[in-house]
């Protein structure tokens, strides 16, 4: 008997759904260095050097995160993409967990943690350092705790939703989306009882507290990340999609095998009589996404929604299968669904070599969603964004390196935008260059360092423009890969003397886009 219980503890919905996330972190392990750093990697990680309640674009956690990340495993990109890897795996695990309380057997657990596993869109966030990858535990772990309340009544969990809310606002202000979401639901639903008990309450005001940080931050800054989302819509850079592209994109990024699943979830938390016990998380996920149609919002601000869906939708059909007694469906659902992910991961996981996956994409007749309006090259930007930073930082040190030492020493580098002024900071390093300036994002915010401005190589700029606010300037270098953004082929520029003070001239070249 003791030998049956080991056995089918192996064997379990909880094993499966284990075996499954640790595939997934050695999937994402193995090719951790099959491409560079992404843009937004040098970005958080130069913010882990300048610790602060708050940045232009984000909150505080990634940079506390990269802080120790740094101390602990260092910076290459294995080292990078360690906790993201983790990330991913939690993510099945709670997916497997919030199956498992709604009611899930074996099989379900298994399906939904299967669903997350070939998700286009989980595949990219969980692979890169960034806000993200960590955003869907925090919802997810919100979500499980509000399927405990319902189903042991102990309303006192609601303060460690509270903080788990509280925490994840600091990873990215979108947590606002589910805490509002979930007010919805219980408020339509007969958990709205809870409202009548101070736990509720309490845990609002724990998620308060502990995000009061960020909010002194951005009252004593004027609230840039207002300004900054101000700005993006202004400039146009986000791509515009209707509602029904907007449905279309949620296809494709979830993969569209996975479509009958979420759907499936969907109907049985709002429509079936034994999911209905647990409709608030429904209500949750509708609230949301009306809010992001309402607010345009980029088409994967939903992707964290989506575990609970799988989970849910998993339940649904288990419950068809073994009604219907198809137990042979099982594997066959399972085993399509896992070839039909293998077929769309080269899309969002750089597993091929980058002439195999452009050959790859003409096979199949699929790309990836444009996110941005920004002209592309070869490589969908989530690709491009990859490549051609070893090479600029390079360029960069030979024209640094060929200006006399007197004059070398009173040089800045300024980069227009944060990934070319991240890229000098974190790989600079080793070809003797100084840290980075620039006016992108919170760079502004940490200035211009010492520098007089009396000689300055600048990044990312035409002549024309510099040469408004250089006395002189001249090309000295040319960035160029083949692979990367098209904006990110420039040339180096020498701006020698500026037209005013630095220190005059700095809060006017402002960029938050």
């Amino acid at each position: 008997m003791e030998q049956s219980q080991d056995l089918n503890r192996w064997a379990s919905g909880p094993a499966i759904v284990a075996y499954l996330a640790g595939g997934l972190f050695l999937l994402h392990m193995a090719f951790a260095k099959n491409y560079s750093y992404f843009v937004d990697e040098f970005y958080h990680l130069a913010c882990a050097e300048h610790l602060a309640w708050g940045y232009v674009d984000q909150p505080s956690l990634i940079a506390a995160i990269g802080w120790v990340v740094r101390r602990l495993l260092g910076d290459s990109l294995p080292a990078v993409r360690f906790l993201p890897a983790v990330a991913a795996a939690g993510k099945m695990i709670l997916t497997g967990m919030i199956a498992r309380e709604m009611g899930a057997k074996r099989f379900a657990q298994g399906l939904a943690a299967l669903c997350v596993m070939v998700s286009p869109v989980y595949l990219f966030m969980d692979h890169i350092f960034s806000m993200n990858t960590f955003e869907p535990l925090f919802w997810m772990g919100c979500a499980w705790l509000v399927l405990r309340i319902i189903s042991t009544g102990n309303q006192k969990l609601w303060l460690a939703f509270g903080a788990l809310a509280g925490v994840g606002l600091h990873n990215k202000y979108s947590m606002l989306f589910f805490g509002f979401g979930v007010f919805v639901g219980v408020l339509l639903t007969p958990e709205r009882r809870a409202f009548r008990q101070p736990w509720i309450w309490l845990g609002g005001l724990f998620a308060l507290v502990i995000f009061l940080p960020n909010i002194f931050w951005n009252l004593q800054h004027d609230f840039p990340f207002l300004q900054l989302q101000q700005n993006i819509r202004a400039s146009g850079r986000n791509v515009a999609l209707g509602w029904l592209q907007f449905f279309g994109q949620q296809v494709l990024l979830m993969h569209p095998f996975t479509l009958p699943v979420w759907l499936a979830g969907l109907w049985w938390l709002l429509r079936s009589a034994d999911g209905r016990r647990f409709r608030v998380l429904g209500w949750t996920f509708l609230v949301i996404l009306v809010c992001l149609l309402l607010l345009d919002g980029r088409v994967y601000y939903l992707a964290p929604a989506y575990p609970m869906l799988f989970a849910a939708g998993a339940i649904g059909f288990q419950n068809l299968f073994e009604r219907r007694g198809i137990a042979w469906a099982k594997p066959v659902c399972a085993t399509l669904l896992a070839l039909a992910g293998v077929i769309l991961a080269p899309l969002s996981l750089p597993v091929l070599p980058v002439e195999t996956y452009l050959n790859y994409v003409k096979l199949i007749g699929i790309e990836q969603p444009r996110i941005e309006t920004h002209r592309l090259g070869p490589l969908p930007q989530l690709y491009a964004d990859m490549h051609g930073w070893e090479e600029m930082v390079r360029t960069t040190a030979e024209a640094y390196h060929r200006l006399p030492p007197e004059v070398r020493a009173k040089t800045a580098i300024f980069g227009n935008n944060y990934g070319q002024a991240g890229a000098i900071d974190l790989l600079g390093p080793k070809y003797g260059l100084p840290k980075a300036i620039g006016n992108h994002q919170t760079y502004w915010l940490w200035g211009y360092r010492d520098y007089t401005g009396e000689s300055i190589l600048v990044l990312g700029d035409s002549l024309e423009d510099a040469a408004q606010v250089c006395v002189e300037v001249e090309a000295v270098g040319e960035v160029y890969h083949p692979y990367s953004m098209p904006y990110e082929h420039f040339q180096i520029l020498h701006c020698r003397g500026l037209r005013e003070p630095i220190e005059q001239l700095w809060p006017r070249i402002r960029h938050w886009n």
